[in-house]
Parts: structure tokens; C-alpha cells; sequence
């Protein structure tokens, strides 16, 4: 499976590490395990460092207007993006609809940086009370 996800309920974060070729099918599997889960308001760190995907500009859209909507149902927790400089073109689209959210977000070229910003104690107030 090209995502591969933790849940730490106690800490309030969601961990996405994408390995391999990822298709929207995998997106939206990892998504209707964070509506079901109840875990929209965690911090989020999404590791595409090690991922591709050859998705349309369509189907990534698509994605995009999804993540969107899930915005509008509720509050959304800070979201770090863990994306390999050549693969931001290829999402910027997404990306801004993503930073449109009322909630922290940032983009890092490196995960170790993703991680250090997602613990600080900024980020963490502005999650939910756990």
C-alpha cells in the first residue's frame, strides 16, 4: 500500500508516509479514514517525500475540491507537507486550495523540519484540546 498512516490519539497527530506510486483511490481511502476516524482537527504530517503519483491534473483537483469540502464541515487541524522540490509544481494547485483552510499549514522540502514545526508549542495550541 503507497500510504501508509499512524493515529495517535493521545498526541492528536496523523502521520501519512507515501512509498511508491500513489492514485487517487489510495487518497481517498486515506481520507474517509480521517472522516471516519474523527481525526480532521489533528495535527497532520503528509510525507510525500518517497511517493509520486501519476495522477491527472483533474483527478488531482478533484482531490483537492474534496479536501476542500471537508474544510467546510468542521474545524481542521495544522497541516506540515513534506514534498520534494520538483513535485510542488505538480501540486501547487492543490496545495494553495489546501492553505486557503483556516488553519496553520506549511511546506518542507525536509521531514525532519515538518516534525520539529508540528511540535511546537504554537502549532500545538492551535490543535484540539486532547
Amino acid at each position: 500500500m503507497p500510504l501508509n498512516w499512524t493515529i495517535n490519539s493521545r498526541e492528536a497527530l496523523f502521520i501519512v508516509t507515501a512509498e511508491g506510486l500513489v492514485d487517487r483511490a489510495d487518497v481517498d481511502r486515506m481520507l474517509d479514514v480521517m472522516v471516519g476516524s474523527n481525526v480532521l482537527g489533528y495535527r497532520k504530517l503528509f510525507d510525500g517525500s518517497a511517493g509520486d503519483t501519476r495522477m491527472s491534473a483533474v483527478e488531482i483537483l478533484a482531490l483537492g475540491v474534496r479536501m476542500r469540502e471537508l474544510h467546510a464541515a468542521g474545524s481542521i487541524g495544522p497541516l506540515a507537507v513534506v514534498l520534494p522540490e520538483e513535485k510542488y509544481a505538480l501540486l501547487s494547485r492543490v496545495l494553495g486550495m489546501l492553505a486557503a483552510a483556516r488553519r496553520p499549514m506549511r511546506i518542507f522540502s525536509d521531514p525532519v523540519k515538518a516534525r520539529e514545526w508540528l511540535e511546537s508549542s504554537a502549532i500545538r495550541a492551535s490543535g484540539p484540546a486532547r
